[in-house]
């Protein structure tokens, strides 16, 4: 599932060497952590979170058809001020 989302999200970012998906176990869940550069964060939430709900339903049917339980979260990481 992973490789898979990575896959998808380099492909519609700007940047996608700056793409990094970090799965995180949660009680028998897995989080998919979505990091990315700054300017691509609106192309990926989408209009109106079109894009990321429809990454996270595909994400939810794909891991249920593995028996798994997963989800995607995006994560946007304020820069330290100086």
């Amino acid at each position: 599932m992973q490789a898979w989302l990575e896959f998808v999200v380099k492909g519609l970012a700007d940047r996608p060497d700056a793409v990094m998906v970090t799965p995180q176990e949660r009680d028998g869940f897995t989080v998919y952590e979505l990091r990315l550069h700054p300017t691509d964060v609106g192309k990926i939430i989408g209009r109106q979170g079109a894009t990321i709900h429809a990454l996270r339903a595909l994400v939810q049917v794909g891991s249920a058809r593995q028996g798994q339980r997963c989800s995607l979260e995006l994560v946007e990481e304020v820069p330290p001020k100086d």
